[in-house]
């Protein structure tokens, strides 16, 4: 049964409204980035955007550019680091063979340094690990 807000809107229900709770008090308290992926140009030739965000708790930001830089230099995707401001980036994933492994790679990278404590939202991302392959999901 779906509920609604006093203003119109949907309510969620308990267990993803927690997890929602939960989240944002990582966010404030915890050594932690939120990953937010997006599939910008659906068609060819395909690109994605991670968005990033540091939790409050960071005073350095240098791990975002130390990670990514060796991430790339073995990367066969064109990928590029945008600084937004001292806690938000945006890591431009290009066309490419591997391009959502190599970003999962990435993402996996960013989730070791943390220890595991990383909250990964799909956003737009269609990727699935276990599926049949399609070419044009590629390119």
């Amino acid at each position: 049964m779906v509920e609604f807000n006093p203003d119109g809107s949907i309510r969620l229900p308990g267990q993803l409204a927690k997890q929602a709770e939960e989240n944002k008090e990582k966010l404030r308290t915890q050594r932690c980035i939120k990953i937010k992926k997006n599939v910008v140009n659906f068609k060819s030739p395909k690109k994605c955007v991670l968005q990033v965000a540091l939790s409050d708790v960071f005073s350095d930001n240098k791990f975002m550019e130390a990670i990514f830089g060796e991430f790339n230099e073995n990367a066969t995707t064109p990928c590029k680091l945008v600084k937004i401001d001292e806690k938000n980036f945006e890591i431009e994933i290009g066309t490419e063979f591997r391009r959502c492994t190599e970003c999962c790679s990435l993402v996996n990278k960013y989730k070791e340094f943390l220890e595991g404590n990383l909250i990964e939202d799909k956003g737009t991302c269609t990727f699935e690990q276990n599926r049949n392959f399609c070419y044009e999901d590629y390119f």
